[in-house]
């Protein structure tokens, strides 16, 4: 069954839109309700909607990265998070916090809780394609 055109022509809009959201909901986590599970998993949707739209194969070429990559990624950078305090002598996931100044105009107050984060968006991101994927394969056979 063809999707029809109106859900293909959404697609090409929401897209973006959702992964835009997505991020925005990554870096709202640290004070607000939002952040790297819940981004991750409305990443995830927009890749989901071009999987019900077009095939898995449109949204592979979209994501551009295998999904197991992603995972291990994320997995890295929580895991650098936690042992970045240890190498200071503190206890494994303390935060650190940095002020970093950005050409003299803005700084940007940058945390191990927000690289934590990332790594959640990514596995998070990685493990609900790989499912959806996979499915998704099984029932196109």
């Amino acid at each position: 069954m063809t999707p029809s055109l109106i859900l293909r022509t959404s697609t090409v809009y929401l897209h973006p839109l959702l992964l835009v959201f997505s991020v925005f909901l990554l870096f709202r986590g640290h004070h607000e309700p939002g952040g790297g599970f819940v981004g991750g998993l409305v990443a995830a949707t927009a890749f989901c909607l071009q999987v019900i739209a077009y095939d898995v194969r449109t949204a592979r070429r979209i994501l551009k990265i295998d999904p197991r990559s992603m995972i291990a990624l994320g997995l890295l950078l929580a895991a650098a998070s936690g042992l970045y305090a240890m190498l200071w002598g503190s206890s494994f996931l303390t935060g650190s916090w940095w002020d970093i100044n950005v050409l003299g105009l803005v700084t940007i107050h940058l945390g191990t809780p927000l690289i934590f984060d990332v790594g959640v968006y990514h596995v998070v991101l990685g493990v609900t394609l790989m499912l959806v994927f996979s499915f998704s394969e099984e029932e196109g056979e």
